[in-house]
């Protein structure tokens, strides 16, 4: 059986501001298997690239870990000085952002980015890492990688920009790779073809992946088990064929409901979430998504634990109760 490489228990990250404290990452915890793939899924402002970040020690002032612990290989990144990150960030765990132009240097060649990885990391001469980068541009599909390998980034497509940056993040075999919604900017077709290498180049350096989205096409295209975030909370924790089969959290029917799906007329209306996502300055007591909730109860002003819900976990009492309703239609990972 395949043991912890991550475990994130009641991470809290916060953000002091002059307008008050952004509670942004609220007791949030995970684990993720050596060779899993993890889907941490979510509307924008959930939390979701905040616990990334705070996962590579890159949350900066005026932002600070208030609590909770990050066990890596069974040592707790929390607390650990620059230096000591350092040696973590990039050799054991990497990160693909979601923007690749605005990640790469764009006065630099996308060879000497990755270079210096290798010298950093891997204590690699000048010539060597130079090979490799070139050996990296070729595992990513980048065809000529020994032309290409000295573009610079504004010479490349958005796809190609995105294989690069896979390239950096694997060029030191990372156990650990953290995807911050990799092929948002990217066309449908483009998009499958990462997705494709992501998978391949998991199966040939048996890296774990945490995959950040808001897109569950590509949850259900990818992960083995998802984590749905709320208002800085984790509501629901599912292995991805639970969380389209029997959704448990009505915040995870409601996002499901959203998706377009086959067979839909031109007349059919998506179904839409109503309200808005509050405030990380103020958020709510009791359950955070009950004011948006149609199946809210006089329990929801308490604050709900994760219950288990047949191997599913669920921050919501109609599971304590057993008044959940069931939804009349669920979504199929093939329909999306």
């Amino acid at each position: 059986m395949a043991t912890d490489l991550l475990r994130v228990q009641d991470l809290v990250t916060e953000f002091r501001t002059d307008d008050g404290v952004v509670h942004a990452v609220d007791g949030v915890s995970f684990n993720i298997r050596q060779g899993q793939t993890l889907g941490l899924v979510g509307e924008s402002g959930c939390g979701k690239s905040v616990t990334a970040l705070s996962i590579m020690g890159l949350i900066e002032h005026p932002g600070t870990i208030a609590g909770g612990h990050i066990m890596f290989e069974g040592k707790d990144l929390v607390g650990l000085n620059q230096e000591e990150i350092r040696h973590v960030r990039g050799k054991e765990i990497a990160m693909i952002f979601q923007e690749p132009m605005t990640s790469l240097n764009p006065v630099y060649t996308v060879g000497d980015q990755i270079a210096e990885m290798a010298r950093l990391h891997l204590h690699m001469d000048r010539k060597h890492a130079w090979e490799h980068a070139i050996e990296m541009l070729r595992t990513v599909k980048i065809p000529s990688p020994e032309k290409r390998v000295s573009d610079y980034p504004h010479h490349m497509s958005g796809g190609m920009r995105q294989r690069v940056m896979i390239a950096m993040a694997i060029s030191c075999t990372p156990k650990l790779l953290i995807a911050d919604e990799p092929t948002t900017a990217l066309d449908v077709t483009i998009q499958a073809q990462i997705l494709d290498l992501l998978r391949d180049l998991q199966r040939e350096f048996q890296m774990s992946i945490l995959m950040i989205t808001h897109d569950l096409g590509v949850v259900a295209e990818i992960c083995e088990n998802v984590v749905v975030m709320y208002a800085g909370k984790v509501v629901e924790e599912a292995p991805v064929r639970g969380i389209f089969n029997s959704p448990q959290h009505p915040y995870t029917e409601g996002l499901l409901r959203s998706i377009p799906h086959l067979g839909m007329t031109s007349a059919a209306k998506l179904a839409v979430i109503k309200g808005t996502v509050p405030s990380a300055m103020n958020w709510p007591p009791g359950c955070r998504f009950a004011p948006r909730c149609s199946l809210r109860f006089e329990k929801c002003v308490e604050d709900p634990p994760l219950f288990d819900v047949g191997g599913q976990q669920s921050a919501c009492w109609l599971n304590e109760s057993g008044r959940r309703a069931t939804s009349k239609r669920v979504v199929k990972a093939g329909e999306l």
